[in-house]
């Protein structure tokens, strides 16, 4: 049994928890937190009800103008105009019903995505934030996509399919640069959706999943585990991926894809450089807004020319 009233005894036992709790203390300081910084952003609010999509507003938009069914909500971009092609960042929201000690919130609603705004400050890119169905496709699901316990993503995909080309017709969006983004939910649904089947895997030109990633855990929905994951990534190939995540959560995805996928070829990993699980860090100055925004810029230049 230890004794405490051996002096040398709780010397040392003093000495080892002083450098485990300075040990935590420099992990912790390293990370931001968000309610004690101020954005330097503000997201816009969409005009929730129905308005007609223009330069600088956020309006929701529905299939074939069909407003009895579940929306997504558009962005033009403050410098938009009809007559040139622009580049999509289409964002998928994370779970709805999240709420933390540290006060973030997920609703799991396309509304209250934040990736798109804070990572193109606004402007060059059209920003669609997609929400994901139940199985049949007549309501918006704020957890997972489709029912329990199967979780069909038939309908969802569906209606991806639907938004992006409308958004092209219509809007002047660039199918040939699609760049598809998400936070938590949304982040794991970057490859176990994006990457679901040749036809959808088709549509992106690259992937920005944010906290979380394809196969790194186990998840409700069935085909969550590493082999089918790894089966999904294949049909990445050569496609560029931003993965990042709070706190040092990117370095256990890295670790996770060295171990299935040696070749991080066109992969780079961030932290956010928060602790926070939240998709509003992107409305905050930081280092990892400013290598998201230049990775952007690099995936816009790389279009061919119109």
């Amino acid at each position: 049994m230890f004794e405490l009233r051996n002096p040398v005894r709780l010397l040392l036992l003093s000495t080892l928890l002083l450098t485990i709790n300075s040990a935590v203390a420099q992990q912790s300081s390293a990370y931001r937190i968000l309610s004690e910084s101020l954005p330097d952003l503000q997201r816009p609010e969409p005009f929730l009800q129905s308005g007609s999509p223009a330069a600088g507003q956020r309006v929701r938009i529905w299939p074939a103008d069909d407003q009895s069914g579940p929306a997504a909500v558009l962005y033009l971009p403050s410098n938009w105009n009809s007559e040139q092609r622009w580049p999509i960042f289409v964002e998928l929201p994370g779970n709805g019903g999240f709420r933390n000690a540290l006060g973030d919130v997920c609703t799991g609603k396309p509304e209250d995505c934040s990736l798109g705004y804070g990572l193109t400050n606004g402007q060059d890119w059209i920003w669609l934030s997609l929400p994901f169905l139940n199985s049949d496709g007549s309501e918006m699901a704020t957890t997972w996509w489709g029912d329990p316990p199967e979780y069909r993503p038939t309908a969802t995909l569906g209606f991806w399919q639907q938004m992006l080309e409308q958004v092209c017709i219509r809007y002047a969006g660039d199918s040939r640069c699609v760049v598809l983004a998400g936070f938590s939910r949304g982040a794991i649904a970057c490859n176990a959706l994006g990457l679901h089947d040749d036809r959808t895997s088709a549509l992106w030109t690259a992937f920005l999943p944010c906290s979380h990633y394809d196969g790194v855990r186990r998840w409700p929905f069935p085909d969550s585990d590493p082999q089918s994951a790894i089966g999904r990534l294949q049909r990445l190939q050569d496609r560029p991926q931003f993965i990042c995540g709070e706190g040092s959560q990117t370095a256990d995805t890295q670790r996770w894809l060295m171990q299935h996928r040696p070749a991080l070829t066109g992969m780079e990993f961030h932290s956010t450089g928060f602790v926070n699980h939240s998709d509003r860090w992107v409305l905050y100055e930081g280092p990892a807004r400013t290598a998201a925004r230049n990775w952007l810029q690099r995936i816009r230049n790389a279009r061919p020319a119109q």
